[in-house]
């Protein structure tokens, strides 16, 4: 009942808290010979750690891993393969500012966990927020790396949609901008970052915060991964994602735009192709169909509210409960939909190697 461990072959147990003296994840269940790199791993935590622009949170934590446990080095001395057994991973945390949160020792920040979880354990960590920061989906994104070698040949990558009012153009995608050192937003519409950066801005020295639409795209996901009733592809998908911090809403596909469109609007059609395998001529179904994968990219998107943490007084109660005015300060993220981008990628790819690896123990073949 410690709820700090999620899948089922590919399980992924996560630990530490915001301002302790490090976090870090145990990966078990990651299959023998699976060949990855510190690389990997670490290039995947400089894109989700803070202090990267004025747009993000200026906490200054280099996100650095290392690797503990679960795996030999191959003779070129850079790569590990996994030899089966638990694959171990720490980030130290090196910039806790503590003293920022002196003030709000005792009250209930508006909009977080502070009063939930307090009433469920009767103590709270109140720095930053202790085990329900976000600083903890730095251990996600490292298993995540790990999960992107399950599947052969697949790729999850992920971009930010909108942000507050702001919407990309989609005509415009293209997924290469998203890595873009003139990127700060991960989205894949050049013209966009302009316009969010002018917005945020406004955000930002008002105190205030935005939210965002994050989408993640799988591609190269095999057809038959899932299962029709109680172990649907896009329910683990969906847990996945709806546990990241300050989600609140999940879409598969066309989602809930499916609901104010016709069934021949929304029905995926096939015809057979030349190389004897069916093609799609669409997607509504974001790749899962009766709990099973498709074949065709899978598609979620996750809707993520505005920080809580903001400059602007908010009405409250404390501990004793005496009402009270809320100012949070210290260091956040005026929109942290932005660094969700890589955390959504990492549960995605999660979930999937989990199912892929739940398919291949039921029916013998990959």
């Amino acid at each position: 009942m410690s709820h700090n461990t999620f899948g089922y072959l590919f399980r992924v147990t996560t630990w530490g808290e915001s301002h302790g003296p490090a976090l870090g994840c145990v990966v078990d269940g990651c299959p023998p010979g699976i060949r990855f790199t510190l690389a990997d791993i670490q290039g995947e935590l400089d894109r989700r750690k803070p202090g990267q622009s004025r747009f993000v949170t200026q906490r200054r934590e280099p996100d650095e891993v290392k690797v503990l446990s679960g795996f030999v080095m191959d003779g070129d001395g850079e790569t590990m393969i996994s030899t089966g057994t638990p694959i171990s991973m720490m980030i130290e945390n090196v910039d806790q500012r503590s003293k920022d949160y002196g003030e709000i020792a005792r009250q209930y920040r508006p909009g977080h966990a502070d009063y939930t979880y307090d009433a469920k354990y009767g103590i709270r960590d109140y720095r930053g927020g202790g085990r329900s920061s976000a600083r903890e989906t730095a251990a996600r994104v490292a298993a995540g790396a790990i999960a992107r070698k399950i599947v052969p040949g697949m790729s999850v990558r992920g971009a930010l949609v909108s942000m507050g009012v702001k919407e990309i153009d989609r005509s415009r995608w293209n997924w290469n901008f998203i890595r873009d050192a003139e990127n700060p937003f991960f989205t894949p519409d050049p013209d966009s970052v302009k316009v969010f950066a002018d917005y945020l801005d406004g955000i930002r020295k008002a105190g205030s915060s935005v939210g965002a639409v994050i989408e993640i795209v799988a591609e190269g996901v095999p057809a038959g991964l899932g299962a029709p009733v109680y172990g649907k592809l896009d329910q683990d998908i969906a847990s996945n994602l709806m546990s990241i911090n300050a989600v609140k809403g999940v879409e598969i596909g066309n989602g809930f735009e499916a609901a104010r469109i016709t069934g021949e609007e929304n029905a995926d059609e096939m015809r057979m192709g030349n190389d004897g395998k069916p093609v799609f001529l669409s997607n509504h179904a974001g790749g899962v169909l009766g709990g099973i994968s498709s074949g065709q990219p899978i598609v979620a998107r996750f809707a993520v509210k505005p920080t809580s943490s903001i400059l602007t007084p908010r009405k409250s109660i404390d501990t004793e409960g005496n009402d009270v005015e809320v100012t949070t300060k210290g260091r956040h993220d005026p929109c942290v939909g932005i660094r969700a981008v890589p955390i959504g990628e990492a549960m995605v790819a999660c979930a999937i190697a989990d199912h892929y690896l739940r398919h291949r123990g039921q029916v013998g073949r990959q």
